[in-house]
């Protein structure tokens, strides 16, 4: 896993860089369409970064568009790297197409802040707390609910990587997830012995947010990530932007529009504010372990 972070940055990067020469060359993506014989939602899809681009088409556009020789050059190396795959397309179905980008994104992040006011998030879940979530509902097989655990877990090595650096994952929990029994004692115990463990780890943070806090800004923002890039090799193209990601049952939320990501910055501040130091957490944590050894 340690090179293998896959395509998803940069087809992104690719797909911002001929958005913005199409519109510095005052070309609508209808006119683009019909110059290149393109579809409008194949340059629509290019543009959003969605797929591997290859470098006839790169090259075709920014003809079009007037790009200079050596710009030209720079995307076309970023076209070769949208066609390398990430450790995940290893588990097909498993993970969602509207998930897959997320896990693209959280392997190339730098920094991840979380907020999560439902369940442990599963960068950071056993593999038995996961099992009893994913038995909600009944809707997966056996051998499809093995495999969505294994993503979950092969996830969390990456908290642990040397190279590329591990990230740093600053986690804030709602109070109401540490008590939320999932699996029964045995099962949410070993859950919060795991988040212990796991905060002992020099670039992860574990953090609570107490129910005594009252009324709090993700209580409007619900759960969500705010994951930060590091910079480009070489410093060839512009560091990727933040993004913010919100996950719903059937899909999820990228947001990178700076007012939004000025928005979720307060929230995070807000989070940051309220919720324990990590000393404290540890103590809330070892708490309720003791509380469900006794019931």
């Amino acid at each position: 896993m340690a090179e293998d972070i896959g395509s998803t940055v940069p087809r992104r990067q690719l797909g911002r860089l001929l958005r913005q020469f199409r519109n510095e060359a005052g070309v609508t993506l209808d006119a683009a369409a019909e110059a290149l014989e393109y579809s409008r939602q194949k340059i629509w899809r290019l543009e959003c970064g969605m797929g591997s681009v290859r470098v006839l088409d790169v090259k075709a556009m920014c003809e079009l568009y007037g790009v200079s020789p050596e710009m030209t050059e720079a995307m076309r190396g970023l076209a070769v790297e949208t066609k390398s795959k990430g450790w995940w397309h290893a588990y097909g179905d498993a993970v969602p197409s509207w998930f897959e980008l997320y896990v693209g994104l959280e392997s190339a992040a730098a920094h991840l802040r979380r907020y999560d006011e439902s369940l442990i998030p599963g960068i950071l879940q056993t593999k038995e707390y996961a099992h009893a979530l994913y038995r909600l509902g009944g809707r997966l097989s056996d051998e499809d609910r093995e495999r969505a655990v294994q993503v979950r877990l092969q996830r969390q090595s990456l908290l642990v990587r040397r190279l590329p650096a591990a990230p740093r994952l600053e986690a804030v929990l709602s109070e109401a997830v540490l008590r939320r029994g999932v699996g029964g004692p045995a099962v949410m115990g070993g859950q919060l012995d795991q988040l212990l463990k796991l905060s002992e780890l020099p670039n992860l943070s574990v953090r609570v947010l107490p129910l005594a806090a009252g009324p709090q800004p993700g209580a409007v923002a619900g759960s969500f990530v705010i994951l930060d890039f590091p910079p480009t090799k070489g410093g060839r193209t512009a560091p990727e932007p933040s993004v913010v990601y919100s996950e719903s049952l059937t899909g999820a939320l990228y947001l990178d529009k700076p007012d939004e990501l000025a928005a979720y910055e307060r929230v995070w501040r807000g989070l940051d504010a309220l919720a324990l130091g990590e000393a404290e957490s540890k103590d809330m944590i070892k708490r309720l372990i003791g509380e469900m050894r006794h019931d």
